[in-house]
């Protein structure tokens, strides 16, 4: 009996090898995308050869580490590490969220799909993956990249030690000759950055049609093109080669370094962008720019003063044979108060008086007007800024208290209006979104939405089985709403003409006497949609069915009739199933009549389908009349022509 057991497991060992192996010369000419139906033959091959083991060991007692019990172990073995091998790929492959993965679905899902077959190209043809070993990957950096701004930071601390420092050097003999080594050091890995900046231009890709070029023949013939490229050629000019022949004390050799200043620039427009603090960073850098005008004034200033001679008249720097102006950081302070004084336009500077030094002090009081004009008009414009939302929220109060007093309104109506303005300021939700958000296309804003309202939308339960498209419809239709404590929102017979959905807060089912709670709603709970839905049979028709009112402040989304029945129109489905729901409701609470909800069609829905017919009658007439009258026009034209050629012919 041992030996009969022992064949069969040998001949179902054989059959699952040569299957498998059957399998895996199938799955090498239709590529991966069967791996897991392949695998699931095997793993259903191998537990019916561990059944067949199991019985067998029942029979007979032998050595579990050989015959047919090491055969079951070592099936038992591959099918288990198969299984976690499925568990681990399966867990790297979700997604974070699954209600957002379904909104954003067909982008990932090209992305995988697109991975798959080039996977499964590539393990099918060797000749395609032989012409893409060939294409040569060029490294592209994309200029709205986190490494791209990152490098522009590193790129502006040299071009800022230029423009701060040569100058500075060139003025004050002492500094250079002091720190020679210093400077020698800090110049050349300047120079350094600015060789390897040219590098990454040429690296650096830009869009042409919306994409991104990644070719470097392009990218090098774009960027020799450009203005930039003949600034950073001549920013790399050797010209303090000319050291060797009048010494390393002239840095004002090293001026051409000085036109490097549009990186600077960029990545000071580029952190403007991205900040969170836009007026703030506007702020220091006005201040930084006029820190360096006023330390190239000062340097400037100090270099006349040299040229003419310090301490020869009174406007000039001190003479600096007196040890307390013969200091290096005397020399460069005194300088900086004197710029500060004249560009600031205070004054109180010793007079000119030879004539270079009138056209000097000239120069810098023009130049100390643009500043302040610059100073006051940005500093105001940035101010306003700031202030502009808590202004235009103010203006709306007061025109709404001056209202109220004219109309003499309540006191009590009137503090329950300024508590809910003070609620909005408090809790930041006096932007308008839409007005905010009016200048992105729907996609973008229906995203934007659903990541606002995400925690929200993901507990609302027609938006868990809306299709993508539908959710974008609905999103884009929301409008926030914000209640006060014991307001209500609809009451028992009113007409219904909105939906709301609960964002914040908590909502109570109230009886009429408006005390008697019957169930409290709270966030992702939705209402009303019953009296907008038209559902056949229904008692109430378009009627409220339930008194609700705010127990707090309660955040709302209002959907209106006619922009759901817009969205629905397109979406029968989900309209459907919204009817269904709403008629269970209905059902349940006694409020539908059977018979008419089971008979034909409603008479509304008649008049839908009329309405629908004159419209498509009305579209065809205006189409035959644009026919017909086209076809008269070519009538005429052809007239004209036989009548021509006739008289032609006459002649």
């Amino acid at each position: 009996m041992a030996k009969i057991n022992t064949q069969q497991s040998h001949n179902a060992l054989n059959r699952l090898s040569i299957r498998t192996t059957e399998e895996d010369i199938e799955q090498a000419e239709n590529g991966a995308s069967r791996t897991r139906s392949v695998c699931e033959d095997t793993s259903s091959e191998l537990q019916q050869v561990v059944s067949m083991e199991t019985k067998g060991l029942t029979e007979s007692r032998r050595s579990s580490f050989t015959g047919r019990g090491a055969l079951a172990r070592l099936s038992q073995l591959v099918v288990t590490l198969r299984t976690w091998a499925t568990s681990q790929l399966n867990h790297e492959d979700q997604s974070p969220d699954s209600f957002l993965e379904r909104f954003r679905g067909p982008e990932l899902k090209e992305m995988s799909s697109r991975d798959s077959n080039t996977q499964s190209m590539l393990a099918n043809s060797e000749t395609r993956g032989r012409v893409k070993k060939k294409k040569k990957e060029v490294f592209v950096i994309d200029p709205a990249s986190n490494l791209y701004y990152r490098w522009l930071s590193i790129v502006s601390v040299p071009v800022l030690y230029n423009w701060c420092l040569i100058v500075c050097r060139a003025c004050f003999d002492e500094l250079q000759t002091k720190h020679t080594i210093l400077w020698l050091v800090l110049d050349y890995n300047a120079d350094l950055i600015y060789i390897i900046d040219v590098l990454v231009r040429v690296r650096t890709g830009f869009l042409d049609q919306g994409l991104l070029v990644k070719d470097a023949k392009k990218l090098k013939e774009h960027y020799s093109k450009t203005l930039q490229f003949k600034l950073d050629i001549l920013s790399l000019i050797p010209t303090d080669l000319i050291y060797f022949k009048v010494g390393i004390n002239y840095p004002e050799l090293r001026f051409n370094r000085l036109l490097r200043f549009a990186r600077m620039f960029e990545f000071f427009d580029r952190t403007e962008t991205r900040t969170n603090y836009p007026n703030i960073f506007r702020i220091g850098n006005l201040v930084l720019y006029i820190l360096i005008i006023i330390h190239w004034n000062a340097c400037i200033y100090f270099a006349i003063s040299k040229a003419i001679g310090f301490g020869t008249d009174t406007w000039v720097y001190p003479n600096i044979s007196n040890p307390e102006y013969g200091r290096l950081a005397r020399k460069y302070i005194y300088s900086l108060y004197w710029s500060t004084l004249i560009l600031t336009t205070i004054g109180e500077t010793p007079a000119p008086v030879k004539d270079e030094e009138f056209l000097f002090v000239v120069f810098d009081f023009l130049v100390g007007v643009l500043i302040f004009a610059t100073i006051v008009g940005n500093v105001g414009a940035m101010i306003s800024n700031m202030n502009a939302s808590r202004a235009e929220f103010q203006a709306k109060i007061d025109s709404i208290k001056q209202y109220m007093q004219f109309r003499k309104v309540t006191k009590d109506l009137e503090a329950r209006v300024i508590k809910w303005f003070d609620y909005l300021w408090t809790n930041k939700k006096t932007v308008d979104e839409k007005e905010v958000l009016k200048n992105l296309p729907d996609k973008l804003k229906a995203e934007i939405a659903i990541n606002v309202h995400l925690d929200t939308l993901k507990k609302v339960r027609i938006f868990q089985d809306c299709e993508a498209g539908l959710l974008v419809e609905l999103v884009l239709k929301l409008r926030p709403q914000v209640f006060s404590p014991g307001d209500y929102i609809c009451r028992k017979g009113d007409i219904g003409r909105e939906m709301y959905i609960i964002k914040e807060g908590k909502l109570a089912v109230v009886a009429d006497d408006g005390v008697t709670q019957f169930v409290v709603l709270s966030d992702g709970s939705c209402f009303g949609e019953i009296s907008i839905l038209h559902i056949k049979g229904s008692k109430t028709g378009n009627r409220r069915t339930a008194n609700i009112r705010s127990i707090g402040y309660s955040d709302l989304f209002c959907l209106s009739k006619d922009d759901l029945m817009e969205a629905l129109t397109e979406y029968p489905d989900a309209k459907s199933a919204l009817e269904e729901k709403g008629r269970q409701i209905l059902m349940k609470d006694g409020l539908i009549e059977e018979e008419a909800a089971n008979s034909g069609s409603d008479s509304k829905d008649v008049e839908e389908k009329v309405e629908r017919l004159e419209s498509a009658l009305e579209n065809l007439q205006t189409r035959f009349a644009r026919l017909l009258a086209e076809y008269n026009s070519s009538q005429l034209k052809l007239k004209q022509r036989i009548t021509m050629l006739e008289n032609k012919v006459k002649k």
